[in-house]
Formats: structure tokens, C-alpha cells, sequence
């Protein structure tokens, strides 16, 4: 009888909505875990360890950290991508000004916590390349925070979360690929630009089979990969080709999104939180907080998101460009912003382009985790007491 019970509990917690982000902050805490009793060094090299094979001019042998960041986190992004499409053709984005709110919002959020960083480290050379820092959300972080909060935030609000860390995403990429970039290769994005209308022919073709747009998804991620631009751009592109529909029939878009939120919210976000958060405390990391560097990212990520984020979505409101997602009110917008500030991996990721000197690099990193840590805290607070002060009144 107990075990049945257990079982029940089991079976309960996997099938909620908050699930994946449970899990997801304690890989979080198991990866800090690891990198601060003296494991990161082994840990480093296990995920430095190289993976698949070299076919004589199709190269598929990369370090373990590489197939998560660039191949399973593409997979991540063609799910999110996925849900995108759907709300758009029928949900939450379906209008132009519901859709226009995450896209302005983003662009508000990406400008302010650069001018701010970019204000803070005008006079010093050293630091000055670090604007972009600050300028990206995590998506696969904030949406595993927002999923911990269940039916306590609109189903909207998520939506809305999603689609503009989608587009803040993609501003880092361009950003990464225009200033941080030593070259892009424009024969592979050619090439990828032909299976992309290869996918595009397909759709208006009416063809259901899946994996006639996965296979050539999957090229296309090869192709972006080697064109140095962040390949996991692939995973939204051959999203947005799945042909879907605005009836009940099951289409090809939603049998595949149904495939792959498990694996992606139990396996992929998990392992890619395990192999991104192994940060070692050393010392000066404290210090670095107050130092340009420090104090340009932290207020950047924790309030140049929030303010950007806000006012840009507010003008967009009053000017009758956009409009809130249904059942969605300022409060809510204010807590999305705020979680917008979780920068982490992508901000990471800029800062060791931005940074050759190790030392700039940990203080970065720090800042970086710091802000992040904040901005999740004070985001769920707000969300999660918003909450509970709507049901009592």
C-alpha cells in the first residue's frame, strides 16, 4: 500500500506543471555542488571528452559540452519554436498586436542593460567589449522558473515569456555573429538558406511527413553550426516550417511537439543546467561585484531587463501597438521582466568572447551568476505573492 502510495506521489510530481523547473534547479545545485568540492577539474574534462565521428568532409566529432549547447539545446529551441507557431496560428500571438508586444519588449530589453553597461565602462578599454554581456535572457532558466509557478501565471504570460526570450535570443546571435564573430562563413549559410526554402516548399506543398522537415532540419543545423553563427537558430527555423493547422485535427507541428516535451524537460534542460552551472567560487569574486565589470552586468541583467522590458511593452500598450496577453496585468509584466534578467549561459558565453584575460572572465561569470540569482529570486517572488493577493481580494 505504501509503495502504491509512493508511486502516486511519483507519478503526481511528473505529470505538474512546475516539474521540470524542480528539476532543473536541482541540477543547478548538483552542478555548483560538483565544481566547489574539488570535482571541476574531472567534471571539465568529462564534458571536453569528444563524441561521434569524422565522415572524410562532414565533420561530427565535437566535446560532449558542444552536442549539449549546440545540438540538444537546438532541439530545446525547436520545441520552443514550435509552441511559438501554434499560438500564433491560433493562440496567444494570433493577432499582429499580440504578437507585436514579446518583439518590442525584447528589443527594449536587449538596448537598456547595454547602454547601462556601456555607461558604467565607457573610459576603460579593457572592459568597454562587454556591452553585450548583459543583453541576454536564458530562456531554458526563465521558463524553468516561470514553469515552477503552475496555474499561478496565465498561460499567456508564459507565451509571452517564451516568444521574447525566442527574439531576445536572436538579437544575441546577431549581435554574437556582427561584433564577437572573428568570421562568418557565408557559403554555409547559403546552403543553409536552401534547405530553409527546401522546408518552405515542403510546408506549401502540403507534405505531413515529419521527418521530411527533421532530416533537413538536422543539415541545417550542420550547415549553421559551421557558418560560426549559434546553431541552435536551426531548431527555430525548421520549427516555423512544420505545417500546422487551426482546427482539432492533430497536425505534423503538434504530434511533434507532444514527442518532445518529455525528453526535452526531463532530459535536456536538466543535463544542460548540469554541464553550464559548474562555477568554482574563487577568491575575488566578491570584490569583482563592485569593480565596472561587476557593477555593469548585475545592474544591466536586474534592472536594465525589468526597465526595458516594462516601459518598452507599457509604450507599446498606450500607444495601441500591442496589447497584454489575455488574463495578464502589469504586475505580470513587471515579473516577467524581472525574470528577463536571468542571463546566465548566453551571458556567459559573451563574456569569455568579450574577455581573453582569465580574471575579467571570473569576475564576469560571477556578476553574471549573481544577477541571475536575483533576477529568479525577486521574478518568482513577485509572480508567486501577485498571486495570492489576487485570489484574497
Amino acid at each position: 500500500m505504501t509503495k502504491l502510495i509512493n508511486l502516486n506521489i511519483f507519478k503526481r510530481f511528473f505529470s505538474s506543471s512546475s516539474a521540470g523547473g524542480v528539476i532543473l534547479l536541482l541540477c543547478v545545485a548538483i552542478s555548483l555542488t560538483i565544481a566547489n568540492i574539488g570535482w571541476a577539474d574531472s567534471f571539465n574534462g568529462l564534458l571536453q571528452m569528444k563524441l561521434g565521428r569524422d565522415f572524410g568532409a562532414i565533420h561530427l566529432e565535437y566535446p560532449m559540452i558542444t552536442w549539449i549547447n549546440d545540438g540538444l539545446m537546438a532541439v530545446f529551441f525547436l520545441l520552443v519554436g514550435l509552441e511559438i507557431k501554434r499560438e500564433i496560428i491560433e493562440g496567444e500571438l494570433s493577432s499582429f498586436r499580440q504578437a507585436s508586444l514579446p518583439v518590442l519588449a525584447a528589443i527594449g530589453g536587449v538596448a537598456v542593460p547595454a547602454l547601462l553597461y556601456a555607461s558604467l565602462n565607457a573610459s576603460n578599454p579593457q572592459t568597454a567589449a562587454g556591452w553585450g554581456i548583459p543583453m541576454a535572457t536564458d530562456i531554458a532558466f526563465a521558463l524553468g522558473i516561470i514553469s515552477l509557478l503552475g496555474s499561478r501565471v496565465p498561460n499567456g504570460l508564459k507565451i509571452f515569456l517564451a516568444a521574447l526570450a525566442i527574439v531576445d535570443d536572436l538579437i544575441a546571435i546577431l549581435v554574437i555573429a556582427i561584433f564577437y564573430s572573428s568570421e562568418i562563413h557565408l557559403i554555409y549559410l547559403a546552403y543553409a538558406a536552401g534547405i530553409m526554402s527546401l522546408l518552405i516548399i515542403f510546408n506549401r506543398c502540403g507534405v505531413k511527413n515529419i521527418y521530411c522537415y527533421i532530416l533537413p532540419g538536422a543539415a541545417m543545423w550542420y550547415l549553421v553550426h559551421h557558418s560560426g553563427i549559434h546553431a541552435t537558430i536551426a531548431g527555430v527555423l525548421t520549427a516555423l516550417a512544420l505545417p500546422t493547422n487551426e482546427d482539432d485535427t492533430e497536425s505534423p507541428l503538434e504530434k511533434l511537439e507532444h514527442s518532445l516535451t518529455v525528453p526535452v524537460n526531463f532530459f535536456i534542460m536538466p543535463l544542460f543546467a548540469i554541464a553550464n552551472t559548474c562555477i568554482t567560487f574563487e577568491s575575488g569574486m566578491i570584490e569583482g561585484l563592485t569593480g565596472s565589470i561587476g557593477m555593469g552586468i548585475i545592474m544591466g541583467l536586474f534592472l536594465g531587463k525589468p526597465a526595458g522590458i516594462f516601459l518598452m511593452s507599457w509604450i507599446a500598450v498606450k500607444l495601441k501597438i500591442s496589447e497584454l496577453p489575455d488574463q495578464t496585468s502589469w504586475p505580470h509584466v513587471l515579473g516577467l521582466g524581472i525574470l528577463g534578467g536571468i542571463g546566465f549561459t548566453m551571458s556567459i558565453f559573451i563574456a569569455l568572447l568579450s574577455f581573453r584575460q582569465p580574471e575579467l572572465q571570473v569576475q564576469a561569470k560571477f556578476a553574471v551568476l549573481t544577477a541571475s540569482l536575483l533576477a529568479g529570486a525577486l521574478g518568482y517572488a513577485i509572480l508567486y505573492l501577485y498571486d495570492r493577493r489576487s485570489k484574497k481580494s
